[in-house]
Order: C-alpha cells, then sequence, then structure tokens
C-alpha cells in the first residue's frame, strides 16, 4: 500500500512500456553522420576519400604557404637590420660617452659626442643626397667618429660635397652652443662651442682621409701635399697617436690618388666645370675663417688649477 497522498508504487520488476519512435527525430539514412552511416556502405569499411587536386592546384597551397613565410620573414630581417645599424651606432656612443667622461666628465662628454654625431650626420644627410648607400655611424673613443660610403662618388666635385656637408652641419651645431651661454652665462657651453669649432676646423686640413682632402680633391689636388707636410710638422710638434694615424693613412692615401690621376678614369674624375670648383672654394674658405674667428672667440684660458 502507499501511503495517502502518493502514487501507487510498481510492483519491482515492472518498467514502464517503451515509447513508440517520433518519426521526426529519426535520422535522415541518406544525409547519415559519417561514411559507415550511409546505406550503401557496408558496416566497417570506410567511403572512398575525396579526389585530390591535379596539376597546378595541387602546388597553389604550398606555395602560397612559402611565399607569406618569406615574406614575413624578409619583413622581419629587414626590421632587424634596421635595427642592428642603430644598435651598433648607439651602442658605440654609449662607449665613447663613457671614455670622454673619464677625462670631461659625464656632461661634457655627452655634449662632445653629440658634436660628433651631428657632424657625421651632416656626411650621411649628403652622402643620401647623392644617392651614395651609407654604412652606420660607428664611435671609436678619442679617436671619433666615421660614416662609411659604401658607393664610391662618381666625381670630385660630389666628394668634396659630401667632404664638406659634415663640417658645415658640425660648425651650425658648435655656433648653437652659445645661444645657452648668452642665456646663461655658464662656462660650459662656451668651452663645447670652442672645442666643437675646433672639431670642425681640424678635419679641414687639405689631406685624406679628413674633410679638407675631400674638399682639396674638386680644387687642386696638389694641396694634398702641402696638408700632408702640415701633418707631419704636427706630429713633431705635437707627437699624437692620432695624428701619427692621420699621418700614416694620408701619405698612403695622397700616393694612391696622385697615381690614379695619370690613368683615363682617374682624369675625368678630377675633372671639375669651373663654376663647381668656384662653389667649393667658397665654402671651404669661409668654413676655414668662421671656424677660426669662432676659437677666437670662444677661447677661454686655463691652468691645472681649473682641472
Amino acid at each position: 500500500m502507499s501511503p495517502p497522498g502518493h502514487p501507487p508504487t510498481p510492483p519491482a520488476g515492472w518498467l514502464p512500456p517503451a515509447a513508440a519512435p517520433d518519426p521526426a527525430r529519426l535520422p535522415d539514412a541518406a544525409a547519415g553522420t559519417g561514411p559507415d552511416d550511409r546505406p550503401d556502405s557496408p558496416a566497417g569499411v570506410p567511403s572512398d576519400p575525396p579526389p585530390r587536386p591535379d596539376g597546378w592546384r595541387r602546388y597553389v597551397g604550398p606555395v602560397a604557404v612559402v611565399g607569406a613565410f618569406l615574406l614575413k620573414f624578409g619583413k622581419v630581417a629587414f626590421v632587424a637590420l634596421k635595427g642592428a645599424k642603430f644598435l651598433t651606432t648607439s651602442l658605440s656612443m654609449l662607449v665613447s660617452i663613457a671614455a670622454y667622461s673619464l677625462i670631461w666628465g659625464i656632461w661634457f662628454a655627452i655634449g662632445f659626442v653629440v658634436l660628433l654625431l651631428v657632424h657625421e650626420l651632416g656626411h650621411g644627410l649628403q652622402m643620401r643626397r647623392e644617392g651614395i648607400k651609407t654604412s652606420p655611424i660607428v664611435f671609436v673613443p678619442f679617436m671619433g667618429a666615421v660614416i662609411a660610403m659604401k658607393d664610391l662618388p662618381k666625381d670630385a666635385a660630389m666628394e668634396a660635397r659630401v667632404g664638406l656637408a659634415g663640417p658645415v652641419l658640425g660648425s651650425l651645431a658648435a655656433a648653437l652652443c652659445l645661444v645657452p651661454y648668452a642665456l646663461t652665462g655658464d662656462e660650459f657651453w662656451r668651452a663645447l662651442a670652442f672645442v666643437g669649432f675646433f672639431l670642425n676646423l681640424f678635419n679641414l686640413a687639405p689631406v685624406t682621409p679628413l674633410d679638407g682632402g675631400r674638399a682639396i680633391a674638386a680644387l687642386t689636388p696638389w694641396m694634398w701635399f702641402v696638408g700632408l707636410g702640415l701633418v707631419f710638422v704636427m706630429v713633431f710638434t705635437f707627437p699624437s697617436p692620432i695624428l701619427i694615424l692621420i699621418a700614416l693613412l694620408g701619405a698612403f692615401d695622397v700616393y694612391t690618388r696622385w697615381k690614379r690621376r695619370a690613368e683615363p678614369g682617374g682624369r675625368e674624375y678630377y675633372r671639375v666645370p669651373k663654376g663647381t670648383r668656384a662653389r667649393v672654394a667658397a665654402v671651404y674658405v669661409t668654413l676655414l675663417v668662421a671656424l677660426a674667428v669662432g676659437m677666437d672667440a670662444t677661447f677661454l684660458e686655463r691652468d691645472l688649477d681649473d682641472v
């Protein structure tokens, strides 16, 4: 007996009758859910694989994948190459700042390296205008900085423009140091301007591999010997590893260039129109005078007690 208010309890072993299947819920035998559900496919036997594309179509997919990979890799390689150039310049800058700071202190070292950077950027910008590929700017402690040409200039006039672009921009950067000096009276800026003027004036010495030697190439190449003689006088007067290196490199370069002037290609290389020669001379002489005046105006009398 079931308790009042509850349905009667079915006897043990009793199950409700199975409900009749709903035709609407039956799967479509023709549609199936796999190869074994097809009415014409025996149980356990898979259906035939789909036909493979024939001809050129079978290669489209792999070629597309490889092409996409190469495109992506090419972009990454390009970015990495640009990053490597930036890394070379920035790391060599930091090393130079650390080296110069041992002598001048950190702030003057930073200012001096920035002046070097602007000078080399002048060369790099002019090389780009001339269509010449360049290397990254590399700083060498106590030697300066360098940016190399990957392509040779087509004539001496182009070489002169590239050579003078560095001192032009570098001199402007040195002159800008006089602005904070005029506003604050801090002799730090005056000293930095003096060093910048000296740096660019020294580079105008008429001997390769200095900038002045490249400018003289478009004027009178025989001035190379005058510049080389001046460098050797400086070597004996103010012995310095830098001057010795410039003298050795200059002697070799002057000998090589003078020898090539007699060749047909050399004569064509140094053939410069008179108008271009006059403009190069005007820029060269103007820089010499302006930098000499700038050095005289910013010179500071120092002794060991000021160090």
